[in-house]
């Protein structure tokens, strides 16, 4: 009887505990990839022209990379909690796939931070071009191309994890099928295929909040 409790409890928790986690990583995530699109040039060849202006915002959008990492490990760990433990194949993807997309977020923010603090520690002086070109390049390649078909993979892999468990409908995991195959195929050339993940995030997390307030689970 006591087990029978312990398996019931864990999976009315799960939901809302991750769609909350989903909502705060999604909140500070999009905040942040906004921040940095409206202040950056997307062009990873520009000069830095835009440092003397947005420095501080930028600054400040990095900041917010700690927290949306950490509200996104919760996440994981909560989807986690549903993957059955005989499935290692689908656990390992899970998890490599979720903490390689982690790794370069931080990786990329702490590169962008490295040649902001630079600028701002110097009264203004532009950092070397060609320190700051590779900076650029390397932090453009890391976010539009890898660390997106990374998030695509754990896209792809909670979809799944949904259908299984009905997390929330499959209407949602067959859209999310779709916006990770797209985010996939990308080349890195549209510059607004990071914000897919976080949006899809956040719809499915206020979707499963809401429904789980409604019936009043706990």
């Amino acid at each position: 009887m006591d087990e029978k409790i312990n398996l019931v409890r864990p999976r009315l928790k799960a939901p809302r505990a991750a769609a909350i986690a989903g909502i705060v990583f999604a909140v500070l995530y999009i905040t942040m990839l906004v921040l940095v699109r409206l202040s950056v040039p997307f062009d990873p060849s520009e000069t830095g022209n835009w440092l003397p202006g947005s420095w501080k915002k930028i600054s400040f959008a990095m900041g917010l990379v700690p927290f949306a990492g950490i509200a996104f490990m919760w996440f994981m760990a909560v989807l986690r909690d549903r993957v059955t433990h005989e499935d290692r194949f689908f656990d390992t993807v899970f998890l490599g796939s979720g903490f390689l997309f982690l790794a370069m977020l931080f990786i990329s923010s702490a590169l962008a931070l490295s040649v902001i603090s630079i600028y701002g520690s110097s009264a203004g002086t532009m950092p070397d071009p060609y320190i700051y070109r590779f900076v650029r390049v390397l932090t453009y390649h890391i976010m539009h191309v890898y660390a997106v078909r990374m998030a695509a993979v754990f896209m792809f892999l909670t979809c799944t994890l949904s259908l299984r468990t009905a997390i929330f409908p499959r209407w949602m995991s067959y859209v999310g099928f779709v916006l990770a195959l797209l985010m996939l195929l990308s080349h890195g050339s549209l510059q607004w295929i990071p914000l897919v993940f976080p949006l899809w995030i956040l719809a499915v997390g206020i979707y499963v909040l809401a429904v789980n307030i409604k019936s009043g689970k706990p």
